[in-house]
């Protein structure tokens, strides 16, 4: 069975390394799984992602019936379930779709706009100093769980594309300023979501000045490389992502320049 590099690519979001994807795909001609993996004497347990349809929904079934409750979130399932419920939003689609294949009512669908899931996105991606990943998205990473997206955008790798195309769009509304702002400004001084992912994504979610991220411990931040209160302008251009210290650091030179000339 040939898998295309594109499919590769999209699969490789859900999985934690190449042996658990390559479980989807028995050899060909053949139904036999791949063994389980032992490294160093320790084996690991075998995957789940070839679990036949029917098994999924009667375990589904099973835990709302233990739960006493005839529909189940997939934080409840994760719990008391035998599976993953992410394995379930892969094979039917969504978290919804596999309750539906179950018999069991949907869950609350939270009306959250898109503008707010993006701006999440923003924010994971600047804790986690990279692209973020389906297993990435935890209650303490997250405001809003894997299982949004793909039921809002068919899969995380759509809604990662639809992120990608808000982040992009010339069409930037300009956020309230908490700053005043003098008439012949441009811009405000805030910096919209859009522009902090923009900015975040080309310089790789790392310090310009000292390459640090948030792998590091650090906290990362939009600077303006030449400053607001001196003219700069908030543009892509004139943006970019300092650390904690070094964007402190390069306050206070600003400081003692300022103090110099006075």
């Amino acid at each position: 069975m040939s898998i295309s590099f594109k499919k590769i690519l999209n699969y490789s979001l859900y999985f934690d390394d190449l042996y658990q994807m390559l479980q989807m795909f028995p050899g060909k001609g053949t139904n036999e799984q791949m063994p389980s993996k032992t490294i160093s004497g320790f084996e690991l347990d075998d995957f789940h992602r070839n679990v036949p349809d029917d098994e999924l929904i009667a375990d589904l079934v099973r835990t709302s019936q233990q739960l006493g409750k005839n529909k189940i979130t997939f934080r409840e399932y994760n719990v008391n379930g035998k599976y993953h419920s992410s394995t379930a939003t892969v094979r039917f689609g969504s978290w919804l779709n596999a309750l539906k294949k179950a018999g069991l009512e949907k869950t609350k669908n939270r009306n959250v706009p898109n503008e707010d899931l993006f701006r999440n996105v923003v924010a994971v991606w600047s804790k986690l100093g990279h692209q973020p990943k389906f297993r990435d998205l935890t209650r303490d990473t997250s405001e809003y769980s894997a299982t949004t997206y793909a039921n809002r955008f068919g899969s995380w790798t759509n809604a990662l594309r639809e992120f990608v195309a808000w982040a992009n769009d010339e069409g930037v509304t300009p956020e309230p300023s908490e700053f005043p702002q003098p008439k012949s400004r441009k811009t405000p001084r805030n910096v919209n979501w859009k522009l902090r992912a923009q900015v975040l994504m080309r310089d790789g979610a790392q310090c310009k000045l000292c390459g640090a991220s948030p792998r590091d411990g650090v906290k990362l931040h939009v600077d303006h490389i030449y400053p607001w209160s001196k003219g700069g302008e908030t543009t892509i251009d004139n943006l970019q992502i300092l650390c904690e210290v070094c964007h402190i650091g390069k306050c206070d030179m600003a400081d003692s320049r300022i103090a110099e000339i006075k």
